[in-house]
């Protein structure tokens, strides 16, 4: 069957990934609501194209924190990518690289730092971390993270505890017997409860800070009182997150949330969004109020599915050239042209 969009990718990984897999990557917190509501949102903006304009020659490139990719789409952090493809995060390095974009490595990979970066050298990297009560195992993964060439630390901040995934729960989900959790081996051993730790608070920035040279992105952010501290603790990026609707359900659609976080940021940090992006007029919509760059989850978890390395080339092949036609049917022959006057919210 022809691939020509996101959800073709997402029929088939439902039809073909055991359910359990299938299951885990698709669930939401509770009533699923947000995770639902990340998508119905950006069914909400419409366009204000504007006519007569050169668009005879695009550029779609972007810096992110002084990178240049090809297009302004990156592979957000998910854990267990085995259980969509047997090369698991190596295929991931590999089909970021190959598209020249970002790929954020999560702590909770299936394959070690060393395997994602020597799978892809010269990739663009950054490091997701979860800050474990095992502090030293966090402390060990930022080193080798930096020592490794990740070029930022992803800091996700919503997640002091696991939300309730209902089909999680039911199904009694558990990686297999042959997956691990490559990059903490050896590190709960002494914890009896969840190895999260939820007493992090903003002073571990600081903490963070003080073990490495790396940019540091905070990821999780949906209001303006949090985008106001994240910009007083020093970092350099945000990434309004809601973790797929995986953790609190009703709170905010992530693009929804974009606009008050922007705002409160006033140019003084980066600004990127993951949740819902499912075409390439959602990139487009997402960079007009105020995103740098937007990452994609489960549709890079799909394209896993499919064929591997190759299939998620293809997911990120089809939203690059859906993005370049969105643009320039809405007048904008590069990515500076794209601002707040694109779009507004429909009264529907």
């Amino acid at each position: 069957m022809a691939m020509v969009c996101l959800s073709d990718f997402e029929a088939y990984a439902k039809k073909y990934l055991p359910k359990i897999a299938w299951d885990y990557f698709a669930a939401g917190a509770d009533d699923c609501t947000t995770r639902d509501e990340n998508i119905l949102a950006y069914k909400r903006i419409r366009f204000r194209p504007r006519m007569l304009r050169d668009v005879s020659v695009m550029d779609i490139r972007t810096k992110i924190l002084g990178s240049e990719i090809s297009f302004p789409v990156g592979i957000a952090p998910t854990g267990f990518h085995q259980l969509a493809w047997p090369d698991g995060e190596k295929s991931t390095a590999r089909a970021a690289r190959a598209m020249n974009t970002c790929y954020i490595a999560s702590t909770y990979s299936t394959c070690t730092l060393e395997e994602i970066s020597a799978a892809a050298p010269g990739g663009l990297r950054w490091f997701q971390l979860y800050i474990h009560r095992n502090r030293v195992a966090s402390q060990q993964l930022v080193r080798r993270a930096e020592a490794l060439g990740f070029r930022a630390l992803v800091l996700t901040a919503d997640l002091p505890y696991t939300g309730k995934r209902r089909d999680d729960v039911r199904n009694g989900f558990r990686l297999p017997p042959h997956m691990k959790l490559k990059n903490l081996e050896g590190a709960f051993e002494v914890c009896k409860m969840s190895p999260l730790d939820p007493s992090v608070t903003w002073n571990d920035i600081y903490w963070l800070r003080s073990l490495t040279r790396l940019p540091i992105i905070i990821k999780g952010i949906l209001t303006r009182e949090d985008a106001e501290l994240a910009v007083r603790h020093g970092v350099q990026g945000i990434i309004v997150s809601n973790h797929g609707g995986r953790q609190l359900d009703e709170g905010p659609a992530t693009i929804d949330a974009l606009v008050e976080v922007v705002e409160a940021v006033r140019g003084r940090v980066e600004v990127y969004v993951d949740g819902g992006i499912r075409k390439g007029s959602d990139v487009l919509k997402a960079l007009a109020l105020g995103a740098k760059c937007v990452f994609i989850g489960r549709p890079a978890l799909w394209g896993l599915a499919y064929k591997g390395e190759e299939g998620l080339q293809d997911v990120l092949r089809i939203l690059q050239d859906e993005f370049r036609l969105s643009m320039a049917l809405a007048g904008c022959a590069s990515v500076s042209e794209i601002g707040p006057h694109l779009v507004q919210f429909s009264k529907l």
